[in-house]
């Protein structure tokens, strides 16, 4: 164990956030989610929740500033409600980058098309409604 790195974030993923680089994607999959049939780099969290890991994620990955968007979910089918789960996604984001704006809103299919060419994938059990989500790394900025 290391000091100041939550028990959640496995030696595995911390490797695969350190090896990201700038632009790179990661999918945090809920456990409907075809993660094995959209990646080469998958990592499993069976047993754990989305809000729980990217609360965990958050203070260590820096959201890439240079685009609009740096987080993504899947969009809502006609008449839906937005889930309560974007709502603990929002806060969690927004205590590392308080200017968060909204997230990109990806229809079902360009979304898989997307989770393919992430840097990996990270399976949990999660089973809220459209808990999928996506993170784009930005840079750490030297002081310098």
């Amino acid at each position: 164990m290391l000091k100041g790195i939550p028990p959640i974030i496995s030696p595995d993923l911390i490797k695969i956030l350190m090896e990201m680089g700038h632009g790179d994607e990661i999918v945090l999959a809920d456990g409907n989610f075809p993660a094995a049939a959209n990646t080469q780099r998958l990592l499993r969290y069976d047993g754990h929740t989305i809000p729980a890991l990217l609360q965990a994620i958050m203070p260590l990955f820096p959201l890439d500033h240079a685009v609009e968007r740096s987080a993504a979910v899947m969009s809502l089918l006609p008449g839906d409600a937005a889930p309560p789960v974007w709502e603990r996604y929002r806060e969690a984001i927004e205590r590392e980058k308080p200017d968060f704006t909204d997230f990109d809103y990806v229809e079902r299919f360009a979304f898989y098309e997307r989770a393919k060419k992430a840097y990996a994938i990270v399976a949990t059990s999660d089973s809220s409604y459209k808990g999928n989500l996506i993170l784009k790394k930005g840079v750490v900025r030297s002081g310098i």
